[in-house]
């Protein structure tokens, strides 16, 4: 039976993110990995972790330079190689595949930004399982739906590695500054010993059981977020329709109990007409699309979550996917438009 990676000696305390970074070693963390043609390495010789990083997107290049920083062996691959140049000249290494990343490394972190990327990646020609097997891990922290969530998990798992899904809840900064929150399901051992990377590039990390827990949390999470910034745009426009000042309502939202981080941020940008991309558009576009697939699923009717779908819709139609998903607000500023010049 083979043995997989053993970080049982390994502590990662709860320093603040920049402590933790610089602290980080790998002294305490021992990887014995055998297979069915080899033996097992001697006990207690400590070897770093290779870790591999697949997608460098908005959210993946933060994530990969926080590994990096914190002392992380890290391969790396992109699509466009281009953005992987920043990361090389941090120390990171490279390999043109999937495949060879998969191959080359025990762990491997992939950051896709949809369902079809996900399998891609993962499945398709030159993916990662035509590389990965026996004694490796694959964490998945893309946001997808849970029937690919389960079909890249049975496929890595028919090569002999292990499978986690770990979407993440959080945008750009958080990405950047280390305070993602993890969503996870799967195998609970590869879990345990992929922690100590989670607490790299994140605040906290929750394990939820089976594969397809971690989907569906992360989809019903965002289902919530992407209605909750259409209902703000309403009350923005609205209170501006009325002659009220809209810095004002942000002002008093922050103070209620109805307070959100999101609002405070997000509603002087928008008031300005200014969508810096945190968090693109067309995914939460997409992300409100499977969450609908998933309610569907279970008969489960999702009202407010579906007219938020048609006004991210519109958002598009108008040229904003990759503005930051609080764009949606100009879906309204047409629809007053149209109803005004009629």
């Amino acid at each position: 039976m083979s043995s997989f990676i053993n970080c049982n000696h390994f502590v990662l305390h709860r320093f603040p993110i920049m402590a933790m970074r610089s602290t980080f070693n790998y002294r305490h963390f021992s990887l014995h990995i055998s297979n069915a043609s080899t033996q097992p390495q001697a006990q207690g010789i400590e070897t770093p972790p290779r870790v591999g990083f697949l997608g460098l997107g908005i959210m993946g290049t933060p994530m990969a330079q926080n590994l990096i920083k914190a002392g992380v062996d890290l391969t790396v691959w992109n699509r466009t190689k281009s953005k992987c140049d920043p990361l090389i000249n941090l120390g990171a290494k490279y390999k043109p595949s999937p495949e060879e990343v998969a191959a080359s490394c025990d762990l491997t972190f992939a950051m896709l930004a949809d369902p079809q990327s996900a399998v891609d990646v993962a499945l398709g020609k030159h993916g990662a399982a035509n590389g990965i097997g026996p004694g490796k891990g694959y964490v998945d922290v893309s946001t997808v739906d849970v029937d690919t969530s389960k079909l890249i998990n049975g496929q890595i798992k028919s090569t002999g590695a292990l499978f986690l899904e770990a979407p993440v809840s959080g945008s750009k900064k958080p990405a950047e500054d280390g305070q993602l929150i993890f969503l996870t399901a799967g195998d609970k051992n590869l879990y345990d010993t992929v922690a100590p990377f989670l607490d790299i590039m994140g605040k906290s990390r929750f394990y939820l059981g089976d594969v397809g827990n971690g989907a569906a949390m992360k989809l019903v999470v965002n289902m919530i977020m992407g209605s909750m910034m259409a209902s703000f745009s309403e009350g923005l426009l609205l209170s501006e329709k009325v002659g009220l000042d809209p810095k004002v309502l942000v002002e008093v939202i922050s103070q209620g109990a109805i307070s959100a981080p999101m609002y405070s941020m997000k509603g002087p940008s928008m008031i300005q007409s200014h969508y810096p991309t945190a968090f693109p558009l067309k995914h939460q576009q997409k992300d409100l699309r499977l969450a609908l697939g998933l309610a569907e699923s279970v008969s489960q009717p999702i009202p407010i979550a579906a007219a938020a779908n048609e006004l991210y819709k519109v958002a598009k139609s108008h040229g904003y996917s990759d503005e930051d998903f609080s764009a949606v607000i100009e879906a309204l500023k047409s629809k007053f438009q149209h109803s005004e010049n009629q």
